[in-house]
């Protein structure tokens, strides 16, 4: 896999780097803002881009403006977003662009096999919210309405999805049949009123309702 990696903190940048670089993977560039990240993704057409939420030169939201600039310029091009702090306004804007999507947390880099992992699932096409972001997102959403309606069960079903899991991932972490999780999955489409006939995804389609209650 060949990845560029845009992080302004020279320490994580470094260290992301030559784990990558062990593990097999090219880093053809690591920068440290915005405005060298576009030009070396130009260059280099990555297969995936780490980025940082907050970059020089505001510290604001530069890293959530240039990958949606990569989304919209390289579509095919899997990002990862990193955050020190959950910050559910960014991950919601994020995940609207739909698949090879990531929104970790920075100490989930320290887990190196769970940040592996997670780069992996980018890459592979699937979109992968850290547990800690879908927790406190479901902490945020208990009290409205549809979301209120889905059953506990559910609810860990949906926080799962929201993770990037298969319903055959879904099954292993829940202790559950694969076709529990296809029932409780149709519930939660149809408590929130997906249809199967709109024409997508309605598990995307699901993920974003709770991204956006």
């Amino acid at each position: 896999m060949r990845v560029i990696i845009a992080e302004d903190s020279a320490l994580l940048r470094e260290g992301i780097r030559s784990l990558l670089l062990d593990e097999g993977h090219q880093v053809p560039a690591a920068v440290g803002d915005g405005q060298q990240l576009l030009p070396a993704v130009a260059a280099e057409q990555p297969d995936l881009v780490i980025i940082d939420v907050r970059m020089p030169p505001t510290h604001t939201d530069e890293g959530i403006q240039a990958a949606l600039e990569i989304r919209r310029r390289w579509p095919e091009i899997g990002i990862i977003v990193l955050s020190q702090y959950v910050e559910p306004e960014f991950s919601t804007r994020l995940m609207s662009e739909g698949h090879a999507l990531g929104y970790l947390l920075k100490d989930r880099v320290m887990g190196v096999d769970h940040f592996l992992d997670a780069l992996e699932r980018v890459h592979s096409g699937d979109l992968v919210l850290d547990p800690e972001v879908v927790r406190q997102l479901l902490e945020r959403t208990t009290q409205t309405d549809p979301l209120a309606r889905l059953t506990d069960r559910e609810r860990e079903v949906l926080e799962q999805m929201a993770q990037g899991r298969t319903n055959a991932g879904i099954a292993r972490r829940l202790y559950i049949s694969p076709s529990a999780v296809e029932k409780h999955a149709n519930a939660i489409f149809d408590k929130l009123g997906l249809s199967a006939s709109g024409g997508y995804s309605r598990r995307i389609l699901a993920v974003l309702r709770f991204l956006g209650s």
